[in-house]
């Protein structure tokens, strides 16, 4: 999920940029300490949004540099478990598929991709063996967040299904949303036979 987070923090501002604007200034180094940053507690910094508030800057003997307490925000994407998410597939591989999300990937287990015996082709396909449906590069997907794992702080895994109902690539969900449709009209005209 994406998060606006308010941050304060004391920003180095180094004296190459002295003769900049202070908040452009400011604002450039908070952008080279955060985009990219990636935490247990914040998740994934994405960029700067505002800065709301700076106080006057401090000098510290020795260093040369201005420091300003300063009030901002972050635009972050933090994935959470249960969390439904929509992306595009990256990859597929023997053993599952790669789902990006944007700021991040997660992967599919091949037995979390369908509920059918899926195979894996040499043409970087997964086929359901019953269901006839096919999984490959570039389809749009739906999926729910299974697992987080911060074991490495600098690269978070998530592991991803789509065998839940209104999971899946998005053209499976609207051929199930269509036989359903279908299916509650044949029980309503059925329903309104037996009446007369």
């Amino acid at each position: 999920m994406y998060y606006k987070v308010k941050i304060e923090d004391h920003i180095r501002v180094n004296p190459t940029l002295f003769g900049k604007n202070t908040k452009a200034a400011i604002q450039k180094q908070i952008s080279e300490k955060y985009e990219g940053y990636i935490s247990k507690e914040l998740g994934i910094v994405i960029d700067v949004s505002d800065i709301n508030d700076m106080e006057q800057g401090i000098m510290i003997p020795g260093d040369g540099a201005v420091y300003y307490k300063t009030v901002f925000h972050l635009l972050t994407f933090k994935p959470d478990l249960q969390e439904v998410v929509l992306g595009k597939i990256k990859d597929i591989a023997d053993f599952g598929a790669f789902l990006s999300l944007g700021p991040v990937d997660g992967m599919i287990h091949i037995s979390q991709t369908m509920d059918d015996f899926v195979s894996f082709s040499k043409d970087k396909v997964l086929l359901g063996k019953e269901s006839k449906k096919s999984l490959k590069t570039g389809d749009q997907c739906r999926a729910r967040i299974i697992a987080v794992s911060h074991k490495d702080p600098t690269n978070p895994k998530l592991g991803l299904t789509m065998r839940q109902h209104g999971l899946g690539k998005l053209d499976w969900i609207d051929e199930d949303e269509k036989k359903a449709a279908a299916d509650v009209k044949k029980e309503t005209a059925k329903a309104k036979t037996k009446k007369k």
